[in-house]
């Protein structure tokens, strides 16, 4: 577990690590709310991590805490999906729909208010498929997503196929050998350079020390072949076309996409992309790639705070 810095424990206060069951599965969240405020009166946001090597709940740590120092109210719900962090880890090919019926449960047995969703990356796939629950879908009134796919990354469908041969060639003695070589300091900072920050200097110790922590547990493979396996790719363009919510899509400025079919996609085209297809939508730019609420955080934490407000003013 990453423990939050003393120095802003005046700002906030956190719950230690909870647990609550999903089917027959241990979860692991923690709550974090204001030490000065009596935060029932505003929205919650609920956090949704990226899926990578060694990524978990841990990832938002920057973004809470500045969050707190910028004075918000609001109580922020951060769980860790299965097979990350402090949750269980079974072996299994995991799919969005598995990690959103376990928010399922979250939402509707442990939090039981109205929440923002801040979803990173990908996990976009996880939200679509947590909006399509007919009884939560009432409770999420606005959708933050922080750098998600390129446009026709998101919109594939991948092939049955294809999925099943990634995902039985990683679950395999090869791909334990290749966690066992992602996990390295040496990989972590190679890919996470060249693939999601816009400097070198931010793939800094603490970064390095949370992902190798997480990584630990070699059972934490098994989240990652799934993604890797692409069975968030699942063609979501009819579904996002349906989306009701207000949605925030926060892009870097030097957005990239770690995909060939998203390669040739500029920031702003992937922007005007998502305008077109969401009900009510709406872009903004910060600096930064692709991991936002990490490398950007006061800015990220700026427009998700004004977002926030807009929500709050009319629900």
């Amino acid at each position: 577990m990453i423990p939050v810095s003393p120095t802003n424990s005046r700002n906030f206060k956190s719950s230690p690590t909870q647990f609550y069951t999903w089917k027959k599965y241990r979860c692991a969240y923690e709550v974090h709310t204001p030490t000065n405020a009596d935060n029932n009166q505003k929205i919650a946001l609920l956090l949704i991590h990226p899926i990578g090597v060694g990524l978990s709940r841990h990832f938002w740590q920057r973004f809470y805490e500045k969050w707190y120092q910028t004075g918000r109210e609001n109580s922020i719900y951060n769980p860790d999906l299965l097979g990350c962090g402090e949750s269980d880890m079974p072996h299994v090919a995991y799919t969005p729909n598995d990690w959103a019926e376990q928010l399922q449960e979250f939402l509707q047995n442990v939090v039981k208010r109205p929440v923002i969703l801040v979803v990173q990356g990908a996990l976009f796939a996880v939200a679509i498929e947590l909006l399509q629950k007919p009884s939560i879908s009432h409770l999420i009134k606005g959708i933050v997503l922080s750098g998600p796919p390129a446009w026709p990354v998101v919109t594939k469908k991948a092939k049955t196929w294809q999925q099943k041969l990634t995902w039985n060639l990683l679950d395999s003695p090869l791909g334990n050998a290749f966690y066992r070589y992602a996990r390295g300091e040496k990989f972590l900072k190679s890919f996470s350079t060249r693939q999601l920050f816009a400097e070198e200097k931010q793939v800094d110790t603490e970064w390095l020390n949370m992902l190798t922590l997480g990584a630990k547990d070699m059972a934490s493979r098994h989240a990652v072949f799934a993604f890797l396996a692409r069975f968030w790719q699942a063609g979501y363009e009819p579904a996002i076309n349906k989306m009701n919510q207000q949605t925030l899509v926060v892009l870097g400025e030097k957005a990239s996409s770690i995909s060939k079919s998203g390669v040739q996609e500029t920031p702003e085209q992937r922007s005007q992309a998502y305008l077109k297809h969401l009900l009510k939508g709406e872009t903004v730019f910060t600096s930064g790639r692709n991991v936002l609420p990490y490398e950007s955080t006061a800015e990220f934490v700026k427009v998700v705070a004004d977002f926030a407000d807009k929500i709050e003013s009319t629900y």
